[in-house]
Formats: structure tokens, sequence, C-alpha cells
């Protein structure tokens, strides 16, 4: 079969004194997202996923957290790089479906935002992909504002 399903899941634990990176953008808040890189969960997630469906192990395999250049990097670096890898193993990207649980801040009004970066970091059209966003209805970590989290599910084509 050509078609293959990757599935990511990544959460960091928000603080005050943090930026929260999103998507590739930073959204205005009083706490942030925190991580050895920009900590953007979003975009974890993506690479995850990408590299899952094309059985590349994961991002911490790819960009450990024990590697000093890897230190407060972009996020969007990882996603670029990510998507070369899957590229040149052979796959065209199809979509991906993102799903962001977090409490606070609503991040409806950034939605569109984080897809049309994520498009462009990745090189494909804007309708490839999704954003969605959601609460844990004050339950959980993500609920009592400890932690954001998020889940990607993408789409890729053997085609080499």
């Amino acid at each position: 079969m050509n078609i293959r399903v990757g599935f990511g899941y990544d959460v960091h634990q928000l603080a005050e004194g943090e930026e929260l990176w999103l998507g590739g953008i930073l959204v205005p808040h009083e706490k942030g997202a925190v991580g050895h890189s920009d900590a953007d969960v979003v975009l974890h997630v993506i690479c995850d996923a990408l590299l899952g469906a094309a059985n590349m192990r994961d991002i911490g395999y790819h960009f450990p957290d024990t590697d000093p250049k890897y230190k407060g990097v972009d996020s969007k670096l990882l996603l670029k790089d990510t998507i070369k890898l899957v590229r040149e193993a052979g796959y065209r990207f199809g979509n991906a479906d993102v799903t962001l649980a977090l409490q606070r801040p609503k991040v409806l009004p950034y939605i569109e935002e984080m897809k049309e970066c994520i498009a462009k970091v990745m090189e494909v059209e804007l309708d490839q992909i999704s954003v969605k966003a959601t609460t844990t209805e004050k339950l959980g970590f993500v609920g009592t504002e400890a932690g954001v989290s998020a889940y990607a599910v993408v789409l890729i084509e053997k085609v080499a």
C-alpha cells in the first residue's frame, strides 16, 4: 500500500515568563510553554506524525533535547527539516489535521495565521492543513492551565 497515516501527540507545561508559540506564531498570553526548543506543541505533533507515517522514529530521535544546538530553536526549522526528510524518503504530503487542547487563551483568532504559517513552512497548499482547538472543560492538566497538548494525524503517499 502506498498511502500511510501518522499520528502525533505532544504536551508542554505552561509557566509564567515563557512565550507561547503555537503553529509557528507567537500568541500573547501571560503563560507560555516550557521546553528545550521554543516548545511549539502544534509544530511538534506535525513533525511526529510525519515521521511516524514514514516509519522514521520521532522528533526526539532526529532533534534530541540533549543536543545544545536545539536549545531555544525555532520549531519552524524542525518542521522544515522534517518534511525534507520525509520527501527525501520518497513520500508526498497529503494533509495534516491538528487538534490543539488549551484552556486559555482562546486561539480562534490565530487559527488562520497558524495554518498559513504551517503551509508556508511545509511548502504545501493551505487547504492541506487543518488546525482546530478545544478546551478540556477545566478538567486535567490542560483544564487547570498547567499545560497544553496537541494531537495530529497526517497522510502521506509513497511516490518513489
